[in-house]
């Protein structure tokens, strides 16, 4: 498929409006099998890398990396570049377009086939089968930096899905935390009172509908390859179920997930899914609360939500990428920086540390880890990921029967399949 066609469709599918600064921090675009070892040339070396980490405690191990690294190889300067995360996806696609890329970037994992397949992104395959370690990763996070078998990137952090659940509300009410569908729908029935409702889900027009909506879908032996299976209609049904019976506000259609945290924190929402990365945010809360794996269907099911580091493949200086890559997955410095924004390691040699296994929510999350999906559909997704958001909205508000609204889905689905 030409490249050219495919960054102008990524472009309209991820339908950003805002202009890509023109200070981009980029490299020029190389002549072709250019590239400088790091410590094979005194060559000044710059660098520049782009990320969206936001969270101090992460910054400053991102700082603390970039630092060591460069006292290690003094002949290379790496320049770092916040760019928010919203506007991430638009800046690669503006400097592809323009030939002014950084030499590293993070991808949002269920974003990196997409700009694999559009070839903004570096083919490290032959580095990787040389570094050795690609075992040492989880399936899941590491199946999502690959494109038609070959690799585009390296896991930096991972996250999922639990139930975190006010335990003065459940005990008031003479319940116990859900374990299966039913349960939860009987919980949340009785939760809900005085103002207050059972469960939050969001469901806003966006990816984070689907980010927690899939797990649902796989729970009920669905899966987007098989999205006309009739485990999808159950899922709606139960969403449509949770806000009819008042168990769930209409609300959550267009609350994110950090808007349904706060109704938690707040004390009007007495249940909802979110990740670990708010577990900082409870030491704060004036409730006694809880965590436990989320409610099953016919089995066990969690997302997989992270970050991963890519090369792009305009990259004057690949191999001092790769180089730096392979620096930051190091545990003195990985490390700090997952704890730092309260994250899952990607490697299972570093799950087994006592930080993720002696803290006894962190260890929810790591044990669920096993069983998280990626969601690695192919460089169509997003355009997938919108045919999903249409279909739980209109069946949740009565536009289409749950039935219809899964056909309507099937057909817009299979095609961007491959």
């Amino acid at each position: 498929m030409n490249k050219k066609w495919l960054l102008a469709s990524l472009t309209l599918v991820f339908a950003f409006a805002t202009a890509c600064s023109s200070q981009t921090g980029s490299t020029p675009a190389p002549k072709e099998g250019a590239g400088t070892p790091a410590n094979k040339s005194n060559e000044q070396i710059k660098i520049t890398w782009w990320d969206f980490q936001p969270n101090q405690a992460m910054i400053d191990a991102l700082n603390t990396l970039i630092a060591a690294y460069e006292k290690e190889h003094p002949n290379v300067k790496i320049e770092r570049t916040f760019v928010p995360f919203a506007d991430i996806k638009n800046k690669l696609l503006l400097g592809s377009a323009a030939g002014q890329l950084p030499d590293i970037v993070m991808i949002d994992g269920p974003d990196h086939q997409a700009f694999a397949s559009a070839g903004v992104l570096a083919d490290i395959t032959e580095q990787v089968k040389a570094w050795g370690e690609a075992d040492k990763y989880f399936e899941a996070p590491w199946n999502a930096t690959m494109y038609k078998g070959k690799n585009y990137g390296v896991p930096v952090s991972n996250n999922n899905l639990g139930l975190f659940y006010n335990a003065d509300m459940l005990k008031e009410a003479g319940v116990e935390p859900p374990k299966t569908w039913d349960e939860l729908k009987t919980v949340a029935k009785k939760l809900s009172k005085n103002g207050v409702y059972g469960l939050a889900i969001a469901a806003p027009k966006s990816e984070q509908l689907t980010f927690q909506y899939l797990p649902f879908l796989w729970q009920a032996g669905s899966d987007l390859t098989k999205i006309d299976n009739p485990g999808t209609v159950d899922t709606l049904k139960l969403y449509k179920e949770l806000v009819d019976s008042g168990s769930m506000s209409k609300e959550v259609l267009t609350q994110d997930q950090q808007a349904t945290f706060l109704q938690f924190m707040a004390g009007k929402v007495a249940m909802v899914l979110s990740g670990p990365w708010q577990l900082p945010a409870l030491k704060d809360a004036k409730f006694n609360w809880g965590l436990v794996d989320l409610p099953s269907g016919k089995e066990k099911a969690t997302i997989l939500g992270g970050d991963d580091w890519a090369i792009t493949a305009t990259s004057k200086y690949k191999d001092v990428a790769w180089d730096i890559i392979k620096f930051s997955q190091k545990p003195e410095y990985l490390k700090p920086l997952l704890i730092g924004g309260a994250r899952i390691p990607s490697r299972k040699d570093l799950i087994n540390d006592p930080y993720w296994q002696t803290d006894k929510y962190m260890k929810i999350f790591a044990d669920q880890h096993q069983y998280a999906k990626a969601r690695a559909y192919g460089p169509n997704y997003p355009k997938i990921s919108e045919a999903v958001q249409d279909m739980v909205q209109q069946t949740v508000t009565g536009v289409k029967s749950p039935e219809d609204a899964v056909k309507e889905a099937t057909e817009k689905i299979k095609p961007l399949l491959q």
